[in-house]
């Protein structure tokens, strides 16, 4: 084949080539256009579907808040309606579920604490709106962390008895009988400062983390737990040392210990931060503390003194004696019973509702719970519970109050709607008469 031919061929090729070259680029920026305009809409939909993604985590966490987070509000949002004088209760719920509570408060900001039989070891907190269960925290805890070497593993407590902090981001509570290393494990009740139990601990919840993270050493077997208007200091009754306990929560440390008489229980404090009444509940006496020099006196001798409530004003001092079946109305400004009323059989625990016109007591015997007007100190409702009833809380936010019942169960009641002539649970409507 001549050169002139293979040229003219050669040539053909190269028109052939340089016509498939610019269809191949024409197809590459083609493909290239769409593969970016393909991503970027990938893209938007991606963000789109982790937007709508984030926002229904979002909703879901808001409807039911996961275990270990807190439905807590800044602020107790309290919607005014009729006095508490003027309301009636009404049942509205009743759970079980493997408890067995002997105290419970409300946190005023969205949580209920209850603590439940010492050897059930644990504590349970729920939503004071929907009552349902957040968290079950159980008492083993490694005193060792805390800067206990003695109790280096795992120990147990006995919750009894809490007390929220002002804005609920904390609560402390108190340990009946602590068992583990380095420990007796053992105390009863009938007891003195010579039984010679172990010194007990008070531990401190943080309702973010739905954990423990203090543990504070006090006295042997602590009950009643009380915090000063200032926040600055817990107070803890030392049922068997006859003493109270003064924590520094700056310092989570105790501080101070006053020595009183048989048996402490019930704490409430007064606006200046330092003047505390306590019930000593086998010694049968009421007294007035001076928490800063540890003077005290007797104001009221009375057989088995166990709770004391203050007025949202301070001018009034309530108190349930177990051993007369009677609530006290005491004034503070002369420490002078005023006036009185049999509430039931046995009542244990108070509480007041938030314009201090109505208190709620349990009869631990009666299987009820008595609501009083504290103007007059007439019981214009007694209610049916459940065996053994000995913690009651108020919650302000809700108008409601939980009645724990010692057998195995927890009460609500409603307490927002006014009286009406149908009302049927009247303080005849419950025997009082003891089992």
């Amino acid at each position: 084949m001549g050169e002139g031919t293979h040229w003219r061929r050669e040539r053909v090729y190269v028109r052939r080539r340089r016509a498939a070259l610019a269809i191949t680029v024409i197809v590459c920026l083609a493909l290239t256009a769409s593969v970016i305009g393909a991503w970027r809409t990938f893209r938007s939909g991606a963000s789109t579907a982790e937007a709508a993604t984030t926002s229904r985590a979002a909703a879901t966490t808001k409807a039911a808040p996961a275990t270990g987070t807190t439905t807590r509000t800044p602020t107790p949002k309290v919607t005014q309606g009729p006095p508490a004088a003027d309301t009636r209760l009404a049942r509205v719920d009743r759970f079980t579920g493997g408890i067995t509570p002997k105290s419970v408060d409300a946190s005023e900001h969205g949580l209920v604490l209850a603590n439940n039989m010492i050897y059930s070891h644990s504590i349970t907190v729920y939503d004071s709106r929907t009552h349902k269960l957040l968290k079950r925290l159980p008492d083993s805890i490694d005193l060792y962390k805390y800067g206990f070497a003695e109790h280096k593993g795992i120990s147990r407590g006995g919750p009894v008895e809490a007390a929220w902090t002002k804005d609920a981001k904390y609560a402390y509570v108190s340990n009946y009988v602590m068992s583990g290393p380095g420990f007796q494990g053992y105390a009863t009740d009938e007891c003195s400062p010579k039984s010679g139990f172990d010194r007990g601990f008070v531990y401190r919840f943080n309702a973010t983390t739905m954990k423990w993270d203090q543990a504070i050493e006090v006295g042997a077997v602590p009950k009643f737990v009380a915090i000063t208007p200032d926040q600055k200091k817990v107070v803890i009754s030392n049922w068997c040392d006859f003493t109270i306990s003064i924590i520094d929560r700056a310092k989570a440390k105790q501080v101070k210990v006053i020595k009183l008489a048989a048996q402490p229980r019930g704490i409430v404090i007064m606006p200046d931060n330092k003047t505390a009444y306590v019930a000593a509940m086998y010694g049968n006496k009421v007294f007035r503390v001076n928490l800063d020099t540890g003077e005290h006196h007797v104001i009221m001798t009375v057989n088995r003194p166990r709770h004391l409530v203050l007025s949202p004003d301070s001018k009034t001092l309530y108190l349930a004696a177990s051993g007369t079946n009677t609530v006290y109305k005491i004034d503070t400004s002369t420490d002078k019973v005023v006036s009185q009323v049999v509430s039931g059989p046995e009542p244990r625990s108070m509480a007041i509702s938030q314009d201090g016109t109505a208190l709620y007591v349990v009869n631990y015997y009666g299987k009820s719970a008595s609501k009083i007007r504290t103007s007059d100190m007439k019981v214009v409702q007694r209610v049916a519970t459940d065996p053994a009833p000995i913690g009651i809380t108020y919650d302000d936010a809700t108008h409601q109050v939980w009645v724990a019942c010692y057998g195995g169960s927890m009460l609500v009641f409603d307490d927002s709607k006014a009286a009406t002539s149908t009302d049927s649970s009247t303080p005849d409507a419950v025997s009082t008469t003891a089992e």
